[in-house]
């Protein structure tokens, strides 16, 4: 075992590093790059049981320190990930990946569950209840303790691997809802999701956003990510992987100190797709620097 290594819901890892749902596609894009199998995982492209267009553009806008998206979901739907990307996955990545999973109803999330529960290279579901960028589902479900539990008890029925619940920080008590969750049979939760905001064209006076508003991701996020992380950590049993801002070695270690066992890194892979091998090459050094012999040693260590 490596001074890298982590645990995810009894999955071991090579190191804590996982690229983030719609920042990694569904993995073939980025192994035309380097080779892929040097990360922990990673966690492919929101899924829905049918195909979505997305957003009507423009989605993205850039922010101080940050960056705005309200894709919306755009997916081939669950029957061409299984037929198409996951085929063309085992070809280029040889460990267990995280299905992220996306619905508009408790039958949805259990049906695409289901699904992906069944094909053996998915290791985990990462259930997403807080995308911010729909309207009439996905968040909508994961801002009040009771929805994110009946979400979680209908995909724990529907699937046998771990059950992560992605949660959005958009509310204003994300202990409850964590809580509620790890009642509720989730393996595990990942958080956090972005935050709801929005610009303003000065030149049109119109939203720059055709959504009006979206999601804001990258560096700015970081401390409320960090102390979201912090606080679930210290409330729930189960593993919490810590996401929001990442972009550095630094990054990784300040938020498994804040108790999260794995990092996903998001809008940084949009700006530099090299960025998480980068993390995972710095991250000896960056342990040494601060006297860490191993990285799981110091999980929780700031609680």
């Amino acid at each position: 075992m490596g001074r890298l290594t982590t645990s995810l819901c009894g999955i071991e890892l090579d190191n804590p590093v996982i690229p983030a749902s719609g920042t990694f596609g569904y993995g073939c894009e980025f192994a035309e790059l380097y080779d892929i199998n040097i990360l922990g995982t990673f966690s492919f492209k929101g899924t829905t049981r049918e195909p979505r267009y997305g957003n009507t553009p423009p989605r993205i806008a850039e922010t101080p320190s940050g960056m705005l998206n309200a894709v919306g979901l755009q997916n081939p739907g669950v029957d061409k990930v299984i037929s198409e990307e996951l085929p063309a996955l085992k070809k280029v990545f040889h460990k267990p990946v995280m299905a992220n999973v996306s619905g508009f109803s408790l039958e949805e999330y259990a049906y695409v569950c289901g699904r992906l529960d069944a094909e053996p290279q998915i290791g985990w579901l990462e259930v997403n209840i807080s995308c911010p960028n729909v309207h009439g589902g996905a968040m909508a479900f994961g801002t009040e303790p009771k929805s994110a539990a009946k979400v979680t008890k209908a995909v724990k029925k529907a699937a046998k691997k771990p059950v992560i619940i992605k949660l959005t920080p958009n509310v204003t008590d994300i202990v409850s809802v964590a809580k509620a969750v790890e009642a509720a049979g989730a393996d595990g939760i990942s958080l956090i999701n972005t935050l709801l905001g929005m610009r303003i064209n000065l030149s049109s006076k119109k939203p720059l956003l055709a959504n009006t508003t979206g999601g804001l991701s990258g560096p700015a996020v970081f401390p409320v990510a960090l102390r979201m992380v912090y606080q679930v950590a210290k409330a729930v049993k189960i593993p919490v992987i810590g996401l929001g801002g990442i972009s550095t070695a630094e990054d990784v270690i300040e938020m498994m100190l804040a108790g999260a066992c794995a990092v996903q890194v998001g809008a940084a892979n949009l700006i530099d797709p090299f960025v998480c091998p980068k993390i995972i090459k710095q991250l000896p050094k960056t342990m040494d620097k601060y006297g860490i012999k191993n990285l799981k040693d110091i999980i929780g260590g700031a609680l």
